[in-house]
């Protein structure tokens, strides 16, 4: 049976009623779907709920490698073969230093993140530091990614002034088995838990492109909608050399059809782009706005990611607009001709 697109918009904006199993199933397994008209209707549920505005998040990766998680998608796990450069957490001046930098570029939520089980309560006691200082001196949105946190240790933080806990449920319950060892989905679970509890903002997302199936992605995505999730990044794998998990098949469309699943879902909640955006959207980067109204920039925990200011050209490119900052000045067209940075428009072999 062909697809009826505007009855996936009208559902999916109905927020009294749950987006039906049966249409999400159709969304990504029917081969016929016309995945253009698919994102046209994701983008009717996003504008009702965000417009045209794009929130952009920025990552920093305060602590870097020393875990004892054994996550295989992981370059930080504790058995990933890579050469990364370990490092204790930075000091607070580095910290607040790079949120004021993001803030100036227009970032609007400060992202740091640190590897690692769980925080013990002397980090803590640095991090509630860390936050009042730049809730105080910088003024800008923040969000913590620690690991595994109670609601003692959750508390604390929204005490400092933090507004956000970031812990990804990363795959199904039953898929969870096949990523990691050395903890289980339901400690992910508990985390959001006492996040909630302690009154913190939740964020929790999905990386795909691990292996899972179908109803691998559709149980996160509900399970997110269950646990009334307000923030889901959705990371795409990045096939890291030497990874336990460093395999995938991702296509663009399949990606796109992901985040229109994610948006009927969830259709009031931020859906981010993460992670893998730029190798694995490609030219369709821009489409995955419309079900998206959010994105990282300046890279991401150890991998390199596109910068601001041409991720905001693409938003703006596309007819978005960047939240919290006024619309940039187009740079002269025959800038955008630059390839391989090479400003000639010219061919060599055309010129005397």
């Amino acid at each position: 049976m062909p697809c009826d697109y505007k009855q996936l918009e009208t559902i999916a904006t109905d927020e009294s009623a749950e987006f039906p199993e049966l249409l999400a199933r159709k969304v990504l397994l029917d081969d016929d779907i016309d995945v253009l008209q698919l994102v046209h209707a994701a983008g009717a549920v996003r504008y009702k709920t965000f417009g045209k505005k794009v929130k952009l998040h920025q990552i920093n990766n305060i602590q870097n490698g020393l875990c004892p998680e054994d996550c295989g998608y992981c370059g930080q796990a504790k058995n990933a073969n890579q050469n990364l450069k370990q490092y204790v957490m930075k000091g607070d001046d580095d910290i607040v230093k790079e949120a004021h930098e993001a803030k100036e570029r227009g970032v609007f939520r400060y992202c740091m993140v640190a590897s690692g089980r769980g925080p013990s309560d002397k980090t803590i006691d640095k991090l509630t530091k860390t936050v009042k200082r730049i809730t105080d001196e910088v003024g800008i949105r923040t969000c913590l990614s620690i690991g595994l946190v109670n609601e003692n240790q959750a508390t604390r933080l929204k005490e400092a002034g933090l507004d956000r806990l970031n812990h990804n449920l990363n795959t199904s319950e039953q898929n969870t088995v096949n990523i990691v060892s050395t903890h289980t989905y339901q400690d992910r679970i508990d985390t959001l838990d006492a996040a909630k509890k302690a009154g913190l903002s939740t964020c929790s997302g999905m990386i795909v492109g691990m292996g899972e199936t179908d109803d691998d992605v559709i149980e996160v995505a509900y399970k997110l909608r269950e646990m009334n999730v307000p923030s889901i990044p959705i990371n795409f794998l990045v096939p890291i050399e030497g990874n336990r998990i460093s395999e995938t098949d991702l296509t663009p469309e399949r990606c796109l059809k992901i985040l229109c699943l994610f948006r009927f879902i969830n259709p009031t909640a931020e859906i981010r782009l993460g992670g893998g955006r730029e190798g694995h959207l490609r030219g369709l980067q821009s489409l995955a706005l419309y079900p998206a109204n959010s994105v990282f920039v300046e890279g991401y925990l150890v991998t390199r990611g596109d910068a601001t200011d041409p991720t905001v050209q693409m938003i703006q490119d596309a007819g978005f607009e960047v939240e919290g900052m006024a619309p940039q000045t187009c740079s002269m067209a025959s800038q955008h001709f630059k390839i391989d940075d090479n400003p000639d428009v010219l061919k060599l072999e055309m010129t005397h």
